[in-house]
């Protein structure tokens, strides 16, 4: 199974604050927009996205039909067939996919420690 690529995608309290320290890392902005409180900083293949406001938790974020620089894949796993594989074996979702549809679709799953994994489909 390949998820695609990989992200994680953190609730920040400051936006402004965490940006710079991601730049200091070696990050710049790849992609988001601060006036509306979310980037996606990129390091090599490295992807960090911060969000204010947007969520309560840090999340796993897999990318199917992505590489680590939002090109879209020739080939890749369809997010309902991820979902389909992972239900065969046992995995409970937060939410789900429509498994009828085509293109850009979601689900979430949650680890035995309760972080949640998003795995999100945009092609």
């Amino acid at each position: 199974m390949h998820l695609g690529a990989f992200s994680i995608s953190l609730a920040v309290k400051d936006i402004h604050a965490s940006r710079q320290f991601y730049e200091h890392l070696g990050f710049s902005v790849f992609a988001g927009d601060i006036e509306r409180n979310y980037l996606i900083m990129k390091n090599g293949n490295a992807l960090v996205g911060l969000f204010q406001g947007m969520f309560e938790k840090n999340i796993l974020t897999f990318n199917p039909g992505w590489d680590e620089s939002a090109n879209p894949l020739a080939e890749f796993e369809d997010v309902r067939t991820i979902q389909k594989d992972l239900k065969e074996k046992g995995i409970s979702f937060m939410s789900e996919a429509d498994e009828a549809g085509t293109g850009p679709a979601s689900f979430v799953i949650m680890d035995p420690d309760g972080n949640a994994i998003l795995v999100d489909q945009h092609v």
